[in-house]
């Protein structure tokens, strides 16, 4: 009786807690968490806790009160069909309309929720996004965060305008940024510092660091980071980064050109988020890419079971 009683308590979790804010735990701690309320313009995750326990994201920027439409992790876009999803002082706003499936496990937590986006003028929205995100413990504490978005256009069809900004967005921690910490920016390539970066095509993009882990006695500097993975089935496979030396990495899907999206056919973006103890590993995240690219994308499906809404499987 006690051995069933603990195998219905997995590993991975997704616990709502309130102000529309969830909890994604593997193994009774806190890894990251969601903010899906209207207190902001567009939800977005926060924080981002490496495997010491350090916040590796932050809210706004460190020197410029102009850039306070960075939260941490988000979903934004500069120019969809001529409005600005992106910048604080546009009336367009992201709101999450309802949660879809909350679903534990031990091998991932997974949420589904759909987002809104309003152009600040018609009570009716834009566009509708669904949202898919599953947190996975890999070895030494390190865990990923894959993310899969899908946009579905309420017209038949609408188009996300050439621009730097959109869709994923990442700020780090101060201390990891290369201007006001002591990290460093280095893509798949090779390629190391904003100067070799801003603009290249890479598989993947890490930021890493030093951060300040524990309290009193037990207080140290540790290094950790974040890789940040495009999936091969993305419209700009391998995308062009905008990344900046003062803790911003976004891979720029639009940045040589429009993007359409359909009823017909809608957009699916998909990303991974690698959180790791150390500096980069090449070999690692070479393997994790790889991986990645092998996964079949996410569906939520309504479900057949007592209880449920909707469930979420692998296509």
């Amino acid at each position: 009786m006690k051995e069933d009683i603990i195998n219905h308590h997995p590993r991975c979790q997704v616990i709502p807690i309130e102000n529309s804010q969830v909890s994604f735990q593997i193994d009774g701690v806190e890894r990251l968490r969601w903010h899906g309320g209207s207190a902001a313009p567009r939800p977005f995750f926060y924080p981002i806790l490496g495997p010491s326990g350090a916040t590796l994201t932050r809210i706004g920027h460190p020197g410029a009160p102009n850039h306070d439409h960075h939260r941490s992790v988000w979903y934004a876009h500069h120019d969809v069909s001529g409005v600005d999803f992106w910048s604080d002082n546009s009336p367009a706003r992201i709101r999450q309309h309802s949660w879809l499936a909350y679903q534990d496990s031990d091998a991932e937590a997974v949420m589904g929720v759909e987002l809104h986006w309003f152009d600040g003028h018609d009570p009716a929205p834009l566009l509708k996004q669904e949202l898919v995100v599953a947190i996975r413990p890999l070895g030494d504490n390190d865990y990923s965060l894959e993310l899969q978005a899908t946009f579905v256009p309420t017209s038949d069809s609408l188009q996300f305008n050439k621009t730097n900004f959109g869709f994923l967005a990442v700020r780090v921690a101060k201390s990891i940024s290369a201007y006001f910490g002591g990290g460093q920016i280095v893509n798949s390539e090779g390629r190391i510092g904003e100067s070799q970066i801003f603009g290249h095509s890479a598989r993947w993009m890490d930021y890493s660091g030093p951060v300040s882990a524990g309290n009193g006695a037990g207080h140290r500097k540790v290094v950790e980071g974040i890789t940040y993975f495009e999936h091969s089935d993305n419209a700009s496979y391998p995308p062009k980064w905008h990344v900046r030396e003062d803790g911003w990495m976004g891979a720029s899907i639009c940045r040589d050109g429009d993007v359409t999206t359909s009823k017909e056919s809608p957009l699916m973006v998909r990303h991974l988020l690698h959180v790791h103890a150390g500096s980069v590993k090449r070999r690692e995240a070479d393997e994790l890419a790889e991986n990645f690219n092998q996964r079949h994308p996410f569906v939520v499906r309504k479900s057949t079971k007592k209880h449920t809404h909707a469930e979420i499987e692998r296509a």
